[in-house]
């Protein structure tokens, strides 16, 4: 069985981020705050549309009866 050497290791990467001023994004705060309020939307917009709709339900049981 032949077996090969590994690759010798290649000098590293060094990739240098430089934070832009003009960035809207400022952090990781920013982000959970966002997820946050869409999160909050969306459940308020499911709440308002099940109260609209069991309200429906209610006022059309409550009409054939």
């Amino acid at each position: 069985m032949i077996q090969t050497q590994p690759a010798p290791p290649t000098k590293p990467m060094v990739v240098k981020i430089i934070d832009s001023p003009n960035s809207d994004l400022k952090g990781l705060s920013d982000v959970l705050i966002g997820s946050l309020g869409l999160t909050g939307i969306m459940v308020l917009g499911a709440l308002l549309a099940a109260l609209v709709f069991g309200s429906v339900l209610f006022w059309i049981r409550s009409r054939s009866a």
